[in-house]
């Protein structure tokens, strides 16, 4: 019985190998039929990466008015104010939660 198959094993091969490789084509992780949940990550991640630039730009903006160059009066009592806790006592105090 097996004698008479033995020719078509190579073409029964081949024939799984293209199902596996098409199947994978079209429901795998990188598939066709995954792209719009892709494009809405990506674009999740495009703003998400603005807002990351956003925040970026406005600490080095700060971390600029810090430098000895250009030393910010007012930047450092802030800073100094929120490290040690060191207020005027005419000051209004309001204390925030940290954000996460």
């Amino acid at each position: 019985m097996f004698s008479k198959l033995r020719p078509y094993w190579p073409m029964t091969a081949i024939f799984f190998l293209i199902v596996y490789f098409a199947f994978h084509a079209l429901v795998g992780e990188g598939g066709l039929l995954t792209w719009p949940r892709r494009t809405t990550t990506l674009t999740q991640r495009a703003e998400q990466l603005a807002t990351l630039r956003h925040e970026r730009a406005e600490l080095e903006a700060r971390a600029q008015l810090l430098r000895d160059a250009s030393l910010s009066r007012d930047l450092l009592e802030e800073r100094a104010r929120s490290l040690i806790g060191f207020s005027d006592p005419r000051d209004y105090v309001v204390r925030l939660a940290p954000s996460a």
